[in-house]
Parts: structure tokens; sequence; C-alpha cells
């Protein structure tokens, strides 16, 4: 039985992806001054506007109006006629300090920052263990950011949305069906002269890299409702964490409903999405099961979780699903505190999350995406197979 299934990724230079990178900016710039900081940094930006509202709790003085700026100028808003430029635009601070309740139960019991259940996903689809489409999306928008950066392709604006859909067979990847992408660009360019541009130094390359056995029948569609002239927050107000579905598997794994940017590490919302990621990754990188999906449950200010669920859509290689279960909660830690240590998360690292996906990313030598790495599959192999 053959179906299709499509996923969807945003540039840097969406308006939405914008504030998630501000957002993460100022929780990178607090973490560097005080790596305890409780920080949750919400960003609006739209025409020659931008503001940043939410709760700091830390320790050392941070320029919330230059981080902001800084940002929106290092992602490629310099142009005024754009109508959202880094140095005109208007900027207002409204963040103050975190509700001493929840602070509380965070530091007093090392608790959780909230209530929520969160899922973490892996398959054996791609050397990265995400599903194809949306590493796929995110590896074009990747290569278009290259591109436009390097003036390889100088009428591209930093605006952007990918879509690809993977026809499966039996639930395998057996071709790709569709490639869509829009692009914000400059005026009195054609969709055709764009179009033949876009696939020979985006499409082609991102397909002879990442995926080479996958059959293309070459549908590409490209600007589908014409000029992209009026774009970034002058076309479409942005908002920290609507982009929770790109940020995350594309649809193909479930969502608690919680986004990242902007939060620290207390808030399990981030800190408890990465743990499941990294367990399901190691799960399927140990040949245990093909497919893995973890949830992870917390109540906030507790410490441990209420409930931890896997599923391996009849993948396992092992008889009893509750073994695998039991090898989580023994190897893995759970506690939020615990989270956090075990993979740095206190660490300024989380501003280059923001774009082109949380997962599926090449583990960094300054500890960032270390929920990537698959270090434990070797045990877990050991004591489940």
């Amino acid at each position: 039985m053959r179906k299709l299934f499509t996923s969807e990724s945003v540039s840097e230079g969406h308006p939405d992806k914008i504030c998630d990178q501000i957002s993460d900016a100022v929780l990178d710039a607090h973490l560097t001054l005080d790596p305890k900081a409780h920080v949750a940094c919400e960003t609006l930006v739209t025409t020659n506007f931008c503001l940043l509202a939410g709760e700091v709790t830390a320790h050392g003085k941070v320029d919330y109006k230059q981080i902001a700026k800084n940002t929106i100028k290092d992602i490629g808003y310099t142009l005024p006629e754009i109508g959202f430029e880094a140095e005109r635009n208007e900027y207002q601070v409204r963040l103050h300090a975190q509700s001493r309740d929840i602070n509380k139960g965070v530091t007093s019991n090392d608790g959780a920052g909230d209530q929520g259940m969160m899922f973490g996903f892996a398959c054996n689809e791609t050397k990265a263990l995400m599903p194809y489409p949306i590493h796929l999306s995110h590896r074009l928008l990747e290569r278009l950011s290259e591109a436009r950066r390097k003036g390889e392709i100088k009428w591209a604006r930093p605006d952007a949305k990918s879509q690809v859909t993977v026809e499966y067979e039996n639930g395998k990847p057996v071709a790709i069906s569709d490639i869509l992408m829009s692009i914000h660009h400059e005026a009195g360019i054609s969709i055709q002269a764009m179009q033949e541009e876009v696939r020979e130094k985006v499409i082609n390359h991102v397909l002879k890299t990442f995926v080479p056995t996958l059959d293309y029948n070459g549908k590409f569609n490209y600007n589908p409702a014409g000029d992209f002239v009026i774009g970034g927050p002058d076309g479409d107000t942005g908002l920290t964490g609507r982009k929770i579905i790109v940020d995350t598997y594309g649809g193909m794994g479930r969502h608690g409903g919680g986004a990242f940017s902007g939060k620290d590490s207390t808030k399990v919302d981030r800190s408890a999405a990465y743990m499941a990621r990294y367990i399901a990754k190691n799960i399927v990188a140990s040949g245990v099961a093909d497919r893995c999906e973890i949830q992870l449950a917390y109540a906030i200010g507790q410490p441990e979780p209420v409930s931890v669920r896997v599923d391996t859509f009849g993948t396992a290689k092992v008889k009893n699903i509750s073994h695998i279960e039991n090898a989580v909660v023994e190897i893995f830690p759970l506690e939020p505190c615990a989270i956090i240590e075990a993979l740095g998360l206190r660490k300024p690292i989380f501003q280059k999350t923001a774009a082109f996906g949380h997962f599926g990313r090449i583990p960094g030598d300054d500890g960032s995406f270390s929920w990537e790495k698959t270090d434990m599959a070797e045990k877990l192999a050991a004591v489940l197979l």
C-alpha cells in the first residue's frame, strides 16, 4: 500500500522564526552571565516593530533591544524597503520577574517548571534518524540560506518556506512526490528564472547530498501564488512558539503542545522534549526498534515524571515493550535537574536551535544538540538484545 506524507519547514527569516531566534538569543545572553537564569521570553514582530515580553529572574544586566537588533541584522533584514529593518525598527521591552510561586516550586524542590506531556521520536529512514519529509524540508532551506548569504542567489530575501511530500510503501519511503518552495524576493524577477535557479542551486544539491536513493519525478511548485515581494514581518506578523511542528518532527511524531524557544531548561516543555528525543534516537540507533516514540509527563514543582511511555509501532525486536520502558527508567535521567546536567542545558547553546529544526542536527563541540548523540545505543543493545 502506498501513501503520501507531507512536512514543511520555514527559513530563519520567516516572521515566527525571527521571534524564536530573538527569544533564544535573550536566553543565551542570560545564561552567559548566569547559568541558572530562569527565562521565559516571547517576541512579536510586525511592520517596523519588535516587542519582547515575558519573565526573567537572573543575575546580570542584558541589553534586550540590542540583542533583538543584532539578531534581526544577522538574519539579513538590512534593507529599508523591506518594511522591517534592524536599525529603523521600533523596539519595546515588557520583561519582568518570574512568579515567586513558580520560582519557589522549581528552585526549592528541583521540580518541573510546569505540568505537561512531552514527546520524542526517531526512525531509521535517514542517517539523522529523522523522517524524510521534515528532514528534507529543513535541508532545502539550509541550502537556500547558504546560497543567499554567499551571494549565489542574489535576488533571494530571508523569508522562505519549503514543503516536501514523500511516498511510502508499506511504511518505507520510496519516492519524493512533490517539492514546494516559496521564497521572498526582490521585485522584477521572473518566476520561471527564479524557479530554474532554485532547482539548480538548491534542490539538486540537497537531493544529491541527502537522498541519492529515492526516486524523484521532478515535480517542483515554486511561489505558487505568484510574486512574493512583500514578505517577512511586513507581510505577516510573527510570534515566538508558533512553529512547534516545524521545530520537531513535521507531524510524523506526536507533540505535547509546548514550544521551545525563549525558555530555559527548567521548563520541561524544552528539556524533557530534548531528553525524549535523546532516548528515542538511542533506542533506534541500538537496533532495538526501527521507530520509537517516547512520552514523558510532569507535574509542576515535582521532580519525578508522572508517566513514562514507549511506543515502537510494532517494530521492536523485543517481545515485551515493558522491558524497553524499564530500561529507559533505569538508564536515562528523567528528573528535570538531572536532564539539565546530563545534556548540558545551562550553556548558551540555544539560538542555533531556533531555525532549521531542533532535531536531526549534528552535535557541536560547544555542547549544542547534545540530545542528538547516540552514545547510549550500545548500552541499550546490551541490555535488551
